[in-house]
């Protein structure tokens, strides 16, 4: 694969920091981690309404980060790329360690 320039690639790390900056979109990931499902099915399992279930899909998918498949008349959404759930668990255990280090420090004072 060719590099790309640095500012378009910039531009593609912001658009998908932008996708998963949304508490609803990381759910909706980690849920299709465990398993591949339809609009409806994880909106029930999510307990969010099937609109913004969709709408959120759709941003995930324009970024690459689910895809779909057909099964009979449903639609089937999966993750994209199984790293995703690496990089919001690694994300989470630095968010994590920070609060510990504030914790720290004003207990401190």
């Amino acid at each position: 694969m060719a590099a790309l320039p640095l500012d378009e690639l910039n531009e593609l790390h912001a658009n998908i920091c932008q996708a998963v900056a949304d508490p609803k979109r990381i759910l909706i990931l980690y849920a299709l981690a465990e398993e591949a499902r339809n609009v409806s099915t994880l909106a029930v399992d999510l307990m969010l309404p099937q609109p913004t279930v969709s709408r959120h899909l759709r941003v995930l998918r324009q970024q690459s980060l689910v895809g779909t498949r057909r099964e009979g008349p449903s639609v089937i959404y999966y993750l994209g790329d199984e790293r995703i759930i690496e990089v919001l668990d690694l994300m989470q255990q630095i968010m994590l360690e920070a609060l510990e280090r504030q914790t720290e420090l004003l207990s401190a004072a």
